[in-house]
Order: structure tokens, then sequence, then C-alpha cells
């Protein structure tokens, strides 16, 4: 934990804050804070900056805060994601969110087992707490809108506009393209919508409909990862391109 996040409802009339609860328990377990200390703090949604340690009791931390910094910038990236088996699930929603992506969209495809929409991940307060996970690695402040949509077809034809605008570059990591990420023009895109597969990859008529709604098929390479390294994968290529950094050809997947 890089950060501690403080909630609106941490905040006592006085401006200090109180938290309890896990962030208290590593503020004292491992952190092992004393009064007169500062710890690096963020307000959800807000700023960061220090919290002066006034008490660090069993189960309680009572902090000064002082909030001046703004959280990394953002990277400018949604991603539609085809819904990967829970265990990735719980590795990806973290990751994404300390790579600062702005939207996930969480959707039902061929290659997906439905049992997965019923996992536990995908509860409200579970998915919020893997973010907030991402968060406090990253020094971020700012969670991710994450929707989930049980119906592919629907979604692709009737709210991907909505949801991810006409304007944004959509980009389809795709076994059979040959283009590499590079001559996609992610570099001057002000915004990168990136559709990326189950394990085993989008059907035929998933890329086919994807292409069709503006999707640009894609090669990073020949080898063929799980989600849960494919899409840190993905995420750091883009950023390293719109950073203008030179970078190898790497590995996707579909």
């Amino acid at each position: 934990m890089n950060l501690l996040l403080l909630l609106d409802e941490d905040f006592l009339p006085d401006g200090t804050a109180r938290l309890t609860g896990r962030r208290a328990q590593h503020a004292r377990e491992v952190l092992r804070a004393e009064p007169g200390e500062s710890l690096r703090v963020g307000r959800l949604g807000g700023l960061t900056g220090t919290g002066e340690v006034l008490e660090n009791s069993a189960g309680v931390l009572h902090v000064r805060v002082t909030l001046t910094e703004p959280p990394p910038p953002r990277a400018g990236v949604d991603l539609l994601l085809a819904i990967p088996r829970p265990k990735a699930l719980k590795k990806v929603l973290p990751a994404v969110a300390s790579l600062g992506v702005d939207r996930i969209v969480l959707v039902n495809a061929a290659r997906v087992e439905k049992s997965y929409f019923d996992s536990k991940v995908l509860d409200a307060a579970f998915v919020h707490e893997l973010l907030i996970q991402g968060l406090e690695q990253a020094r971020d402040t700012r969670l991710p809108e994450v929707l989930v949509r049980e119906r592919f077809r629907p979604f692709v034809e009737d709210e991907l506009d909505a949801v991810f605008g006409p304007r944004s570059l959509r980009l389809l990591p795709h076994p059979p393209a040959r283009q590499p990420l590079r001559a996609s023009g992610v570099e001057t895109a002000q915004r990168v919508v990136l559709a990326i597969g189950p394990d085993g990859g989008w059907v035929p008529f998933e890329a086919d409909l994807l292409e069709a709604h503006g999707f640009h098929p894609f090669s990073l390479g020949p080898r063929i990862l799980r989600v849960e390294t494919a899409v840190p994968v993905l995420l750091g290529q883009v950023s390293l391109l719109r950073d203008n950094i030179p970078v190898p050809s790497e590995p996707t997947r579909a």
C-alpha cells in the first residue's frame, strides 16, 4: 500500500481524518507509524498529500491531512474486456486501476463461461475493493467506471458509441492481424479503446462485428498470453507509444 485512501466519511468536522479497519491496521502493523510522522494519503476522487499521525492505536488511525498534489495523469484508455475467469479478474481489476484506465466494460463472449457472471468477484462491493487496492498501489485517487454487459451483440450495436464516444481510436489485438500497434496511430489519439478477448480469443463473428464498428486489428507478435498477462502488457505498450517512447515488438494475444 503506497497511499492511504481517505473516504468522505473518514473526515471529522475539524478537517482531520479517522481511519479504521484494514487501512488503520496497515498503518499500525506494517508502516508502524508513530505520532508526529507523516504518511502519504489521498482523498478518493481528489488530491493527494500527507497525513500527520496524531494517533495510531489498535484499530484507529487519526491524521491531520494536507492535500496539495494532483494524482497521476490519466492514461486516456478504456477497455472492452471479455470477462475472464474469476481468479484472473481478481488480478486484472487492481492492475487496470493502477494503470489509470478510465472505463472498463466487462462483456460476455462466445468463449466466456456463463457461470462467470454468477461469481462474487462481480459483486459491486468486491469490485470496488479490488479497484481501491490498485489505486493504493499507484498512488492514484480516481476510480475507473466498471460496467457489466451480459449480451455482446446488443452492447456493440446499441451502446458502444454512447459508452466510449464516437471519436476514440478503437483497437483490436487479434493474432491474424499483421499490422503492428505502432502503425495504428495510437501516438496521436486523444482516447484509445482496447477490445481484449477471452482466453481463446474472440470468435470470427465477434471480431468481424467489432471491426464493423470501427475497431482496427493489430498484432504485437507471435506469443499468446492469458488475459491477466495480456492486459498490463497491452496497456503498457499503449502508454509507451503515447509518450513517444520507442518500444520493441512484444508478445500479444487475442
